[in-house]
């Protein structure tokens, strides 16, 4: 048996550990209660974010089934589809013969965006090129902030540019009567879509590893090489998928368009054509028609037109892209 000392001490050190033990439960009594608290934080920021992601769906599905609303039973009743796609006569509002071709309408808009792309894309990828692998310090960020820049111009500024510069610049040099024209939309058009096509390039060029890099200079290659013989075929897709976005963003812009084009119902031959787009045609016209009427109708079968093209060309886009992250 131990002595009444060492029973006293072990009862003191028994006494110690209850106390400790009250003490630490106290603690994570305390803690449970703020993790509580914090687990609720937590999933209220949870279902907000949740509820803003699924309202962006619910809000393009709404937009979508309002058109379709509007504009698939005229499709499917009173509009000929034959004529909208082959006819370039647009005359909705004739007395004795409305016609809705649709024809000379995207042929404009396909001319402008095709134009377009063929001015954006060099620009864009060179510019992609020189920030992401030739660029450095300073010079890379005051690049980036510009490009930055020139994606917040406002498209009706884009416009204005178009119809007060461009118009008299195209008009002397090349000695044609009007300036408002395919060229001039088109130039217009591409300077708009280029800063999203060199972001998105940029991120691409970023994303292939160093060690592609590493690998080839250290088989000799110089600077150039590397960038053209191994960092764009692995970038391609990303690549592919900046292009088909500026694509899209050249497709659905409607304001300077609408101010450089010049607006005329032609099938362009000619670069200094002027065109009507379908996205201007719907900003002109809409608020002009009978809510209800054929017009009215007419103009949101374009939209459901309109919508159909951008929506697979930016799902394309976004396959590429879930492609090259998978990669």
């Amino acid at each position: 048996m131990g002595s009444p000392e060492s029973a006293e001490v072990a009862g003191a050190v028994e006494g110690a550990g209850v106390a400790e033990g009250a003490g630490v439960a106290a603690s994570f009594a305390e803690d449970a209660d703020a993790r509580t608290m914090a687990w609720y934080v937590d999933k209220g920021v949870e279902i907000l974010v949740f509820i803003g992601g699924v309202s962006a769906i619910i809000f393009i599905f709404g937009i979508f089934g309002f058109v379709m609303k509007e504009g698939a039973g005229f499709i499917a009743g009173s509009l000929d589809l034959g004529e909208f796609f082959t006819s370039p006569r647009w005359a909705p509002t004739s007395s004795y013969n409305p016609t809705y071709g649709a024809l000379a309408l995207i042929a404009g808009t396909a001319s402008v965006t095709g134009l377009a792309m063929l001015l954006a894309v060099p620009f864009s990828l060179g510019t992609a090129i020189y920030i992401a692998e030739f660029a450095t310090g300073r010079i890379r960020e005051i690049l980036k902030v510009l490009v930055e820049l020139l994606a917040a111009i406002p498209s009706v500024v884009w416009g204005f540019i178009g119809l007060s510069i461009m118009n008299p610049l195209i008009i002397d040099l090349f000695n044609v009567p009007v300036g408002l024209s395919v060229l001039n939309s088109g130039i217009i058009l591409g300077l708009m879509a280029a800063p999203i096509m060199t972001t998105i390039a940029e991120d691409a060029l970023k994303a292939v590893p160093d060690t592609y890099r590493e690998a080839a200079e250290a088989l000799g290659a110089t600077r150039w090489q590397v960038v053209f013989r191994v960092v764009l075929p692995a970038a391609k897709n990303g690549l592919v998928a900046a292009v088909l976005l500026g694509v899209g963003r050249g497709f659905g812009e409607t304001m300077a368009v609408l101010m450089a084009s010049g607006h005329s119902i032609n099938i362009p031959t000619s670069v200094f054509d002027s065109v009507r787009a379908l996205t201007a045609t719907i900003a002109a016209e809409l608020g002009e028609t009978a809510v209800g009427s054929d017009h009215y109708k007419a103009l949101f079968a374009l939209g459901i037109f309109l919508f159909l093209v951008t929506f697979i060309i930016n799902l394309t886009a976004d396959l590429v892209i879930r492609g090259v992250r998978k990669r």
